[in-house]
């Protein structure tokens, strides 16, 4: 007879089970909850597949632990992956420390997850234990590896750890292991290293090729570039990839002889069809200024978003605003816009401060739903450019997470619009916030003391920059050093300008035309011109504002002989046609020599459409020279031209004045009057103490102006006196 109480092991169960209630009836939640995800073992693989984000895999990963655990292995592994393209690590470690004995894959699943999530030193500590452990290596293990040796500082070290690690166990002949070899020599700037790989491997592939076409490109060298790509014809065919990166080369050297050639290979081959090449080769034409053929490239092949972006930066590059806002109205009409394009169209709106063009594509911007950080960024920029600072703070103050860029393009703004006080309270604050300060930040502060003239605020910044190796002997901040030599020739310290010159190691061509106009404003024609012969005996090709920057400079030293001759080398042998600017230039050389008649045939030959400036010059020359025929002929054409510029009204009445016309004088000055026209004041400012004071003429408005005026009264009573006694 079976007894009606419980066996003491029955009791032992039951007494488990209660401590236990709570997780069973989790699990038993869960199993109604996930009853229809749990699938046969055949299927497992399918429902991870279609799990889109990372709730759906916490769910797909639940029903499998409540319904078959993780066997097979290969359902683990895949939830490692999947778990760390969620960027989920957690879940990924979760997964693999469930897995009691994990093999090779498991381990190589682990250690790509972090590599993937960018934790190169992790991935190195889990390799390590897999090593501890004696775990069999595969031909995955070190590649993915490779993969982490870059992520490192000291990847050189760690890659040849690596490789001889890899040779130790027998892997020197696998293909795909070297292959990972040479991209991490090639990113750690080791092409010898890579070589000497390449040259080793007993079998190459389409991969082996590319790889080391891309160290070459990498490190800047075409000629080698170039090499390996008909070597590789001579035993493979090149692929699309191949072929992308060697266009690659031809946009960032302007090598557009070869990007036809490769063109022509492209039709040859039938890789036309590629989009990735399509704008590649567009890509190509439109950086290395062919933008007719790049307009003719684009008109022939299917068009996406990219190649639409593509022909709009191409505009931008030469300032063509029109053809910008024609080419986004014409887009709209076949594709979306992107946040890119937006960006781009923007920016091209900032440079020309086009108001109601930028406005009309922030209300775009807002009603498509295309916003990001970068396109706020871009219009809190267009905003202070064209002088709207209280808009441009407002999308300043909008922008959640402000970055080193959003700052910078703040700053950036308030300088290009001439608020030099704001942007030095914003740097102010951007020095006493966490953020630390970019080179961009300094170069618009650098910008705001050259137009302050502030040199004393200006050598501290220098200072500064140089403890904190900003300007450094790489080159790297160009635009910086350049912002600081312009900053001693605006300030009027030449010597320094010299100095920073000398010890720039990079100097671009920008380098050597601020260094060249810093010459010619201090009358220094003749250095000028010798910068000039020693620019291009270093290979740096002159362009058109480098000749504006020589001819001004014969202009003021009155280098009659050496500025005609400039002239005329500038469209013979250079190929630069002198524009508006360039024949004002030589006009006012001419008229400063004396040479009038000359000046005057060249506007009235040479130039088709003569504005005031050059007018203006020949009047100056002309009253500097007491022609008054010229000066008044010089005059009605100025006046003809622009009869609102007071400025040249002045001018006028000064030529009167000079050979005392006082009727005439009197005429020109009712005549203002009456059209109710005054000159803009002058205005100057002076660095006192780290301080700096403005003055604009006429205005009595300083704290300090009697004590100015009381000063300036004595300073002018000790000239007269000094020139008193030089009379006697």
């Amino acid at each position: 007879m079976r007894s009606r109480f419980p066996s003491l092991s029955t009791l032992s169960l039951l007494h488990s089970s209660i401590h236990k209630l709570p997780l069973l009836l989790h699990t038993h939640h869960l199993r109604s909850q996930c009853h229809h995800l749990t699938p046969p073992f055949s299927s497992s693989s399918a429902i991870l597949t279609s799990c889109k984000d990372l709730q759906t895999l916490k769910k797909a990963h639940a029903s499998f632990i409540i319904s078959n655990g993780f066997e097979p292995v290969s359902v683990a592994s895949k939830l490692i992956y999947l778990y760390s393209q969620f960027c989920d690590l957690e879940g990924a470690v979760s997964v693999f420390e469930t897995v009691q004995e994990p093999n090779t894959f498991i381990w190589n699943a682990i250690i790509k997850a972090h590599v993937d999530l960018g934790i190169g030193d992790s991935a190195f500590s889990l390799y390590r234990q897999m090593r501890n452990l004696n775990i069999e290596h595969d031909g995955f293990t070190f590649p993915v590896l490779n993969r982490a040796v870059l992520l490192l500082q000291n990847s050189v070290l760690y890659g040849g750890f690596v490789h001889c690690l890899a040779i130790k166990m027998g892997f020197e002949s696998d293909l795909y292991f070297c292959n990972t070899m040479i991209d991490v020599y090639v990113k750690s700037g080791c092409i010898g290293y890579a070589c000497q790989v390449f040259v080793e491997m007993s079998q190459r592939d389409l991969v082996s090729w590319t790889s080391m076409i891309s160290g070459y490109v990498y490190e800047g060298n075409i000629i080698g570039a170039f090499r390996f790509f008909e070597e590789m014809r001579l035993e493979l065919e090149p692929g699309p990839v191949t072929v992308v990166i060697m266009l690659q080369v031809c946009c960032s050297h302007g090598s557009v002889i070869e990007g036809r050639q490769l063109h022509g290979f492209v039709i040859k081959r039938g890789f036309l069809i590629e989009g990735s090449l399509q704008n590649s080769i567009l890509k190509m034409y439109a950086n290395t200024g062919r933008i007719d053929d790049a307009e003719d490239f684009f008109s022939e092949i299917y068009r996406d978003v990219v190649s639409w972006n593509i022909l709009i930066s191409s505009y931008i590059s030469i300032e063509d605003v029109m053809e910008v806002a024609k080419c986004f109205n014409k887009m709209q009409g076949e594709v979306r816009p992107s946040i890119e394009t937006l960006t781009l169209v923007i920016s091209a709106s900032a440079n020309s401060r086009n108001l109601l063009q930028g406005e009309n594509l922030h209300c775009f911007a807002i009603k498509s739903r295309l916003y990001d950080t970068i396109l706020q960024t871009s219009l809190l920029h267009f905003y202070a450019k064209c002088g709207e600072l209280k808009r441009s703070a407002q999308m300043f103050s909008e922008i959640p997470f402000k970055n080193s860029i959003t700052w910078s393009a703040m700053m950036s703004g308030l300088t290009e619009g001439g608020y030099f006080e704001q942007a030095i309270e914003l740097f102010r604050q951007i020095r006493d916030s966490d953020l630390k300060p970019v080179a961009e930040m300094f170069n618009s502060l650098v910008v705001v003391y050259t137009h302050l003239g502030a040199l004393k605020l200006g050598k501290g910044i220098h200072a500064y920059l140089i403890k904190n190796s900003f300007c450094n002997s790489e080159g790297d901040n160009a635009q910086l050093e350049t912002a600081i030599l312009n900053m001693y020739v605006r300030c009027g310290s030449i010597s320094y300008a010299k100095t920073c010159f000398d010890r720039t190691i990079v100097r671009d061509l920008v380098a050597w035309t601020s260094m060249i106009e810093g010459c010619g404003a201090h009358g220094l024609g003749l250095e000028a011109l010798q910068l000039f012969h020693q620019m291009v005996a270093e290979g740096v090709e002159p362009n058109g504002v480098t000749f504006l920057s020589l001819l001004s400079a014969c202009s003021h030293s009155g280098l009659l002989m050496e500025g005609c001759g400039v002239f005329f080398s500038m469209k013979w042998r250079f190929g630069n046609e002198p524009d508006l600017n360039d024949y004002t230039c030589i006009v006012d050389l001419l008229g400063r020599s004396g040479k009038l008649k000359e000046a005057l045939a060249i506007i009235l030959k040479l130039v088709a459409f003569p504005d005031g400036r050059i007018w203006g010059a020949l009047l100056a020359a002309s009253r500097v020279h007491g022609n008054q025929k010229f000066a008044e002929y010089a005059a009605q054409r100025l006046l003809e031209l622009e009869h609102d510029n007071a400025g040249y009204y002045t001018l006028i009445s000064n030529v009167q004045a000079l050979v005392e016309r006082w009727d005439d004088v009197e005429e020109v000055r009712r005549r203002m009057k009456d059209d109710n026209l005054t000159k803009k004041p002058g205005w100057s400012c002076i660095e006192a103490k780290g301080s700096i004071h403005g003055f604009v003429s006429g205005d009595r408005s300083h704290p300090r102006m009697v004590e100015i005026y009381e000063t300036v009264e004595v300073l002018s009573r000790k000239i007269h006196e000094i020139g008193c006694i030089l009379g006697n």
